[in-house]
């Protein structure tokens, strides 16, 4: 089992999430809940196409951490 870091951006009208460590895995969802199973979709899927593929499978090595700035 392996942990991807995955960003979650808000929209107007919905969320939208990728994952760095995985270049083109995407995915969307009207609600944060929603674009989180479908973010876990989508990296599962996007795994699967390059094993079938024989393509290396990226080790997750990005990290995120938040910052307190004072304006």
């Amino acid at each position: 089992m392996r942990d991807y870091l995955i960003i979650i951006e808000s929209g107007k009208h919905n969320y939208s999430a990728y994952a760095p460590d995985l270049p083109g895995c995407v995915a969307t969802g009207k609600t944060l809940e929603e674009v989180k199973r479908n973010m876990q979709g989508a990296i599962e899927f996007h795994i699967q196409g390059l094993l079938e593929e024989r393509e290396p499978v990226p080790e997750p090595t990005s990290i995120a951490e938040r910052v307190q700035v004072s304006v």
